[in-house]
């Protein structure tokens, strides 16, 4: 055997446990709930069956039920990745550019801190504190903040709630890798040639930055949209959300055919919406790339020549 070919085969075997997880924990399940889709139910006792082919099952998604939560969970996802993004870019914008290095570590790790817990935990933690007779209710009538219990539990109010602390780490640290990886050289060299801090942020540290917003709103959005556990736990009837619909065909009516089927559909609604948010964010990338330029007229370099002679 060659050395070529030596190289080819450790480089094969280097990446199979790569390829082992994928094909094992995404394309077989992925496989298995497509073929699913295109069975049905044959009887109260069966979950599925394939013995007879057909798209019925995707006709059946299109029932104003699911369609109407299918809408509120886009507006949940949408909302709460907006909120993320909003929330995340000045904290980690903060983080990565005003924190001293010898503290961004430890916050970090704070930011970190609700991923040490479970996800289900973290989510019941909130209905014990959103309760009418809890610790938060109370002290607000205490306060005289409030007229009496909060009635916020088991609204979409409190899906929302729930979706933006269970999801909010995972935009800030893209985020904030982004930004840190900008650097402070070409911070300070826009601001040598005359751009002022807001020029500087909106002409360079978003315009770099813009690979992280991007990852980051993915990383939220993504998972938001097949999230059933806060729904399930903080939300009503306003906060229903597909991921639950999708859950109850599987374990609750054994339906597996039209779980299948609603399943990918949200997964085809997904890669739609990242495709067109892409094609969004490209355009928004390109405009700000050429808007990037930072002209200096002759009071800017004045400025800048006192400043210089100043210090």
């Amino acid at each position: 055997m060659s050395k070529l070919s030596r190289n080819s085969v450790g480089v094969a075997a280097l990446a199979f446990p790569t390829w082992a997880y994928l094909a094992f924990f995404f394309i077989i399940p992925v496989a298995l709930v497509l073929w699913y889709s295109f069975g049905f139910k044959p009887d109260l006792f069966t979950a599925h069956d394939n013995s007879v082919l057909s798209l019925d099952r995707y006709f059946e998604t299109a029932d104003p039920t699911f369609l109407s939560t299918f809408w509120n969970t886009l507006q949940i996802a949408g909302v709460g990745t907006l909120i993320c993004l909003l929330i995340g870019v000045p904290f980690a914008y903060w983080l990565a550019v005003k924190v001293p290095s010898r503290w961004r570590a430890l916050l970090l790790a704070l930011v970190l801190v609700p991923f040490w817990t479970n996800f289900l935990v973290r989510t019941l933690g909130w209905q014990i504190l959103l309760a009418p007779e809890g610790f938060l209710s109370d002290a607000l009538q205490t306060m005289h903040l409030t007229t009496g219990p909060l009635s916020i539990l088991y609204t979409r109010a409190a899906v929302q709630l729930g979706v933006v602390y269970n999801y909010l780490p995972l935009m800030v640290m893209p985020l904030f890798v982004a930004m840190d990886r900008a650097g402070a050289s070409l911070r300070e060299a826009s601001r040598d040639l005359g751009a002022n801090r807001w020029r500087t942020l909106w002409q360079v540290t978003l315009p770099l930055a813009a690979p992280g917003i991007a990852s980051g709103c993915l990383l939220v959005f993504i998972p938001l949209m097949g999230d059933y556990i806060t729904a399930s736990v903080l939300g009503g009837a306003q906060g229903n959300m597909v991921g639950q619909l999708v859950a109850n065909q599987f374990n609750s009516a054994q339906n597996w055919a039209l779980g299948s089927a609603m399943a990918v559909v949200l997964m085809i609604f997904i890669l739609l919406t990242v495709a067109i948010v892409g094609a969004v964010i490209l355009a928004v990338r390109a405009v700000l790339r050429h808007n990037r330029r930072v002209v200096m007229d002759r009071t800017d370099i004045e400025s800048a020549v006192i400043e210089e002679a100043a210090a």
